[in-house]
């Protein structure tokens, strides 16, 4: 969700390497959850009221824990941040009605086609060339990706699998402001997610105002029992503020690269959750295009990654869903 300028980090000694990559391998569980977490107390009338309640219960702990930082940052900090805010408002909306009305499953899987769309991207605003072994990879994914979204025989994709695929493309846009708004380049990252939530927030909160964007928060927030209120506060406090603050521990004790292979696991727990305590069926033709999904990324991530030196892109996560 945020990307931090941080020094050389102080890499643990390999039979210690275990205590940094739990936390973060827990991140990517959690993450992985989430969409069948989001599916579990969303619907299409709740899309926005549970947006403004999930975030509006971690902001506070972020501003406080943060407060020195945010008066430090500069009006050119604040103005680039708000725009980022701007741009993961509609991250989240798209992704939470795509959540809506697909499965779990298929959420996590193409969601994970960002590690693709990201270096090809950056590939096409560096005028530079991908690598063969990428482009492959990325022909592997989207071939998972229509094959798995035809669990009951070759229809068109479902409303919410067209949305995952644009919220994928509208992570790859984030990704690459917050690596060229030269703003926010220097911009401490507790104070740059803080001012995003920040936006966002105030963006779902104006919708929720706006007659027809569904039910208001507080309506919402009353009908919700222990089932609901569980959902959203794991999605606020561990995919969330939990999720944020081990991605900030970890980079400092390990390499970003491993921190990166580590979070690039949460499309297999996606599909786990979804699958094991969702009831969710692929089929087979499902099931084939899971496996690509996933071959894919993982080829085109080390691609990405073997072919950086040579201009052939980065990979680079996004963030929590």
């Amino acid at each position: 969700m945020s990307s931090a300028a941080v020094s050389a980090p102080v890499l643990a000694p390999p039979r210690r390497a275990w205590l940094t990559d739990l936390p973060v391998l827990l991140v990517a569980v959690v993450w992985g959850s989430s969409y069948l977490a989001a599916k579990g107390i969303t619907t299409p009338q709740t899309v926005v009221a549970v947006l403004v309640l999930r975030f509006a219960v971690v902001l506070p702990v972020l501003v406080v824990a943060g407060r020195r930082r945010l008066r430090a940052l500069s009006a050119a900090q604040w103005r680039g941040a708000g725009l980022l805010g701007l741009v993961l408002s509609g991250i989240f909306l798209v992704e939470t009605y795509g959540i809506v009305h697909t499965s779990a499953t298929n959420a996590g899987l193409i969601i994970s086609l960002t590690m693709i769309f990201t270096p090809l991207a950056e590939a096409a605003v560096t005028r530079t060339r991908p690598t063969g072994a990428f482009l492959a990879a990325a022909g592997l994914s989207v071939a998972g990706v229509v094959l798995l979204t035809q669990g009951g025989g070759f229809t068109s994709p479902s409303a919410g699998d067209l949305l995952m695929l644009a919220a994928a493309l509208a992570r790859t846009l984030h990704v690459l402001l917050m690596a060229r708004v030269k703003s926010v380049q220097d911009a401490d990252s507790l104070s740059l997610t803080t001012v995003q939530l920040g936006g966002s927030v105030a963006v779902f909160a104006l919708l929720a105002a706006v007659p027809g964007t569904g039910a208001v928060p507080w309506t919402v927030a009353a009908g919700f029992g222990v089932r609901e209120w569980g959902g959203l506060l794991f999605l606020s406090v561990f995919c969330t503020l939990f999720a944020f603050f081990v991605q900030m521990w970890s980079v400092r004790r390990t390499s970003p690269s491993r921190v990166s292979l580590l979070l690039g696991t949460e499309p297999l727990w996606a599909a786990a959750a979804g699958i094991a305590i969702g009831g969710e069926r692929l089929g087979a033709a499902g099931a084939a295009g899971a496996a690509l999904v996933l071959a894919g990324t993982a080829w085109g991530r080390r691609s990405a990654d073997r072919g950086a030196d040579g201009g052939a892109g980065r990979s680079a996560d996004p963030g929590a869903p």
